[in-house]
C-alpha cells in the first residue's frame, strides 16, 4: 500500500441516537370502547462505539468519513409495544488507537486488544409510554415521556503503533536498513534524510518459532518535541513500544552527544519514556576500523553506558543484537 495511505490522525464528528418517544395510546375495541392507556415505551438510541480490529493498520477508512451517526430509537406504540432500539454505530480501528475529546483534549480511552470496545457517546434512553403514568386519581393520562436527546461531539482519533521494539535515531541512522535485514519488511531505503515518512513494522523471527515486532519510527531531529522536522507526528508511536533501540551511526561526529540528544527529545516529549528499557547500538560499524571502534567504546564506557556494534550490510553483531532484545523483553 502506498505510504500516503498511512493515516494515524483523524478528527471526526459523532452523534449518538436519540431515544424514541413514549406513546400516548389508549386501548379501543368493540368490547372495550373506552379502555385504559396502553402506550408503549420508546426504544433506546444507538451508542457510538469504538472497536479494536487487528486487520486494520491505519485510520485511512475514516479520513473521508467526517460525520458518523448512530440510529435513533423508535417510538412506542399501542398494546404496550416498545419501539425498536436504534442500531449502535461501530467504528473499527487498529489496535493502539486513542480517542480524545477534540474540544477539551480529555482522553476518552484507548483500544489495545482485538474486539475491545469503548463507548464514545451514549445513546438516549427511550421515553416511557402513558401506561406508566396511570393511577387511581389519573386513569387516562394523556402524556408520555419524550425520548432522551442524543449526544454529539468532535472526537480525535490517534493511532500509536504497537510494537515490542521501537527504533530511535536521527535520519539516515540505518533504521530502515536494519528492519529490512532482520525481518521480511521492505521499507523504502535511500541515502537522504526522511526516507521513512510512515512507521514500518517488521516481525523478527527468533528461536523455537518465537518472534517479536520491531517498529521503524521516522527519524527524529533536535527540537522534534517542539514540532520541528516531522515533529511530534511520530513521537507518539514510541509510547507504545516496550523497548527502545537507539541507533547512532558509526560516522556520527559525536556518538555520545547524539545519543543524549535523542534521549533528551524523548524526555521533553514524554518523561515516562525514560522508564522504558533501552539499548544503545552503533550502526554501520562496517565503515570503521577496530581502532576507531575502541575509541567509541571508550567514550560510552566513560559514561557507564553499554553499547553494541552491528552492521546491517555484512550481518556483524545482528545475532547478538536480537539476543539482547529478546532478553530485555523476557
Amino acid at each position: 500500500m502506498a505510504q500516503s495511505n498511512f493515516i494515524d490522525y483523524v478528527k471526526i464528528f459523532c452523534r449518538s441516537g436519540k431515544g424514541g418517544a413514549g406513546s400516548t395510546h389508549f386501548h379501543r375495541s368493540k368490547k372495550d370502547p373506552r379502555g385504559g392507556p396502553d402506550g408503549g415505551d420508546g426504544g433506546k438510541g444507538g451508542h457510538v462505539i469504538m472497536r479494536g480490529d487487528p486487520r486494520k493498520w491505519t485510520l485511512l477508512h475514516l479520513k473521508y468519513t467526517k460525520h458518523l451517526f448512530a440510529e435513533h430509537g423508535g417510538g412506542g406504540s399501542e398494546n404496550r409495544k416498545t419501539g425498536a432500539d436504534g442500531k449502535n454505530l461501530y467504528i473499527d480501528v487498529p489496535l493502539g488507537t486513542v480517542a480524545k475529546d477534540a474540544e477539551t483534549g480529555n482522553l476518552l480511552g484507548e483500544i489495545k486488544e482485538e474486539g475491545e470496545e469503548l463507548v464514545l457517546l451514549q445513546g438516549g434512553r427511550g421515553g416511557l409510554g402513558n401506561d406508566h403514568f396511570k393511577s387511581a386519581t389519573n386513569q387516562t393520562p394523556r402524556y408520555a415521556q419524550p425520548g432522551e436527546d442524543y449526544q454529539e461531539s468532535w472526537i480525535i482519533l490517534e493511532l500509536k503503533v504497537l510494537a515490542d521494539v521501537g527504533l530511535v535515531g536521527f535520519p539516515n541512522a540505518g533504521k530502515s536498513t536494519l528492519l529490512s535485514v532482520v525481518s521480511a519488511a521492505k521499507p523504502e531505503i535511500a541515502d537522504y534524510p526522511f526516507t521513512t515518512l510512515v512507521p514500518n513494522l517488521g516481525v523478527v523471527p527468533y528461536f523455537d518459532d518465537q518472534s517479536f515486532v520491531i517498529a521503524d519510527i521516522p527519524g527524529i531531529i533536535e527540537g522534534a518535541h517542539e514540532g520541528k522536522g516531522l515533529g511530534t507526528r511520530f513521537l507518539r508511536h514510541i509510547e507504545r513500544n516496550s523497548i527502545l533501540l537507539f541507533l547512532v551511526p558509526a560516522d556520527a561526529e559525536d556518538h555520545v552527544k547524539e545519543y543524549k540528544t535523542l534521549l533528551r527529545e524523548l524526555e521533553l516529549y514524554n518523561p515516562e519514556l525514560m522508564l522504558k528499557e533501552r539499548l544503545i547500538s552503533i550502526s554501520k560499524s562496517d565503515i570503521i576500523d577496530e581502532k576507531e571502534r575502541k575509541k567509541i567504546q571508550a567514550k560510552f564506557d566513560k559514561e557507564k553506558l553499554q553499547v553494541l556494534f552491528f552492521s546491517s550490510v555484512n550481518g556483524e553483531g545482528l545475532p547478538e543484537l536480537k539476543k539482547m532484545l529478546w532478553q530485555l523483553m523476557n
